[in-house]
């Protein structure tokens, strides 16, 4: 079974990685299994008012042990709060395994200069410019983006969000994937149909 490894925090945004870390333990056939990571082992309030109580600490995880690392928005990324957290994402990235950002995150990695080299997105161009950011030629105009093994998304694209870590962990095949996207935008029941049809192909 392979880990995907969730970092959690203090107000950390629930809707942000509801999408990801569902479809991960609904639809992966036992293929994989999400652990949150906290600062601490102590527990976390989200702005849901959700408690969270972290299975490890950012200290014991390691990049050779994860198949991801997830990193939701919320309050403190722009301050250098969550420090640890980046370091631990940049060496992800060094060591080939993928990062998804989505929303504060986004702005986290961006004011360490890991934007400044692949193509990213998030709230808005102004959103990330802080720090060590020098990107600004790389930023797309889009709710998702995939470059190499890092993935980023602004905080109103959870779906999206979700979508490109499907892909990059290939939870799914290509027609499952455009179903349950499709199933999830739009509603339609015909989506459904064509989901449950793809997953037994």
């Amino acid at each position: 079974m392979k880990v995907v490894h969730l970092f959690v925090y203090p107000t950390l945004a629930d809707w942000e990685y509801g999408y990801a870390v569902a479809g991960l333990n609904t639809f992966s056939g036992g293929r994989y299994q999400v652990k949150t990571v906290g600062m601490s082992r102590e527990p976390v309030v989200s702005l849901g008012g959700v408690t969270i109580v972290p299975d490890m600490t950012l200290a014991e995880l390691t990049p050779e042990e994860s198949s991801m690392l997830i990193l939701p928005g919320g309050e403190g990324w722009e301050t250098g709060m969550y420090g640890d957290a980046l370091e631990m994402a940049q060496r992800f990235l060094a060591a080939g395994v993928p990062v998804a950002a989505i929303c504060g995150a986004t702005a986290g990695l961006a004011s360490v200069g890991l934007l400044n080299e692949r193509k990213h997105t998030s709230n808005a161009p102004e959103f990330v410019k802080i720090g060590a950011y020098r990107g600004e030629a790389l930023y797309q105009a889009e709710r998702a983006v995939a470059d190499g093994k890092l993935i980023t998304a602004g905080g109103v694209s959870p779906l999206e969000f979700a979508r490109e870590i499907f892909q990059m962990l290939e939870l799914f095949s290509e027609d499952a994937l455009e179903a349950w996207y499709m199933l999830y935008k739009t509603g339609e029941s015909r989506y459904f149909i064509a989901l449950q049809q793809a997953m037994q192909a």
